[in-house]
């Protein structure tokens, strides 16, 4: 499956060292204005470069090939292209009939009987840029409804923060969320990049201004989307929404968020509610619909699996081999990573923003008029 969404739906192409990457976003409605500026800008702050990711140079420049005109989109299907500009194929010609321990490199070829060596091909994160691209125009959408996501590293092997900062994260090389652990976790990044080795993290996003009600039940719940999102993300190995895994740690009125009158109404189809909640261990998703409060998801990824060391491993033949890689790989796939997640959380909010459109007789009203 190479398509992601219900009625904001995208669909990506493209291979790690072919001639480019690209995707069609389809369902975003007319007449959004949009600034290429805001989705290069997001394009920016993954792309590779720097001391804490892949030293492998891509200027990731969008080109829109349709659904733009005059500065806003048509209602057609927007299709634009990543060219790949930095390729280093040759880095994996010894690797080529050698599988790389815990890459796709061998589900693939189980599956297809074939498989593109360079670098992964499709199932390489450089995929992850086109992501990146579509959830700035989702995000364009979503500014209109002042509904914010933002992300940041929450954790970095065993280092994680505790008073966290979204707008710090913003502006640090890591997108650390917690200056006083922010030179630890660079610090751990630069020690095993240093081996040879590599590191796992956890990403922190955070959405807040979504209104109640989001959600289709019973098998498109949001918190089911969201997590279907962000595991679809290369190297993501767990996904826990508000208190997660700790949730099967506590008593029923320790994970219950109570709830209380409040002079700050939540937004819902039909209307405003004077409510609020004492805590929010639902993570903002309560019976699969969003509740109003902050949604908060951890994503964990998995160490970056293109180390430097030799790996016992096998060849196509089934052999005994040693695989030493070459190349050019992030030392930590969750700092880019969350520049991912937050894409994905963007698609899947403006997706069921739109689904819920025609919830309810009264939305249809508002858009049609009355009988």
């Amino acid at each position: 499956m190479n398509t992601f969404g219900e009625r904001l739906r995208l669909s990506t192409f493209g291979e790690s060292h072919g001639a480019a990457i690209g995707g069609v976003l389809d369902g975003l409605p007319a007449g959004v204005a949009i600034e290429i500026s805001n989705i290069q800008s997001e394009l920016e702050r993954r792309k590779p470069g720097g001391r804490y990711a892949t030293p492998r140079k891509e200027a990731d420049e969008i080109e829109i090939l349709s659904g733009i005109f005059d500065g806003r989109s048509t209602g057609a299907p927007i299709g634009f292209i990543i060219r790949n500009a930095n390729q280093h194929s040759k880095d994996y010609e010894n690797l080529k009939d050698i599988f790389r321990p815990a890459h796709a490199d061998f589900s693939y070829f189980a599956k297809y009987g074939l498989r593109d060596y360079r670098g992964g091909g499709r199932a390489s994160a450089r995929e992850t840029a086109v992501r990146v691209a579509a959830g700035a125009f989702a995000q364009i959408l979503l500014n209109h409804f002042k509904i914010s996501v933002k992300s940041g590293i929450y954790g970095v092997g065993e280092i994680y923060g505790k008073d966290l900062n979204f707008d710090f994260a913003q502006n640090s090389e890591i997108f650390a969320l917690d200056p006083a652990v922010e030179d630890a976790q660079k610090e751990l990044i630069l020690s095993v990049k240093n081996a040879g080795d590599s590191i796992g993290g956890c990403v922190l996003t955070r959405v807040t201004g979504v209104p109640a009600g989001l959600g289709e039940p019973l098998y498109g719940k949001l918190d089911a989307t969201l997590a279907g999102a962000l595991m679809g993300i290369n190297g993501v190995k767990a996904v826990q929404i508000g208190a997660g895994v700790r949730a099967s740690t506590l008593k029923g009125s320790e994970n219950n968020d109570f709830m209380g009158a409040s002079k700050n109404p939540i937004r819902t189809n039909g209307g405003k509610i004077g409510a609020s909640f004492a805590s929010n261990n639902a993570g903002g998703i309560l019976g699969g619909i969003s509740s109003g409060a902050p949604i908060e998801i951890a994503t964990h990824f998995k160490p970056t699996p293109s180390i430097f060391m030799a790996q016992h491993s096998v060849d196509v033949r089934g052999a005994d081999a040693i695989c030493e890689l070459r190349g050019r790989h992030d030392p930590c796939i969750a700092v880019r990573g969350s520049v991912v997640a937050t894409a994905m959380a963007r698609l899947a909010i403006a997706d069921a923003l739109l689904l819920n459109a025609s919830a309810t007789l009264g939305n249809l009203k508002r858009i049609y008029g009355e009988d």
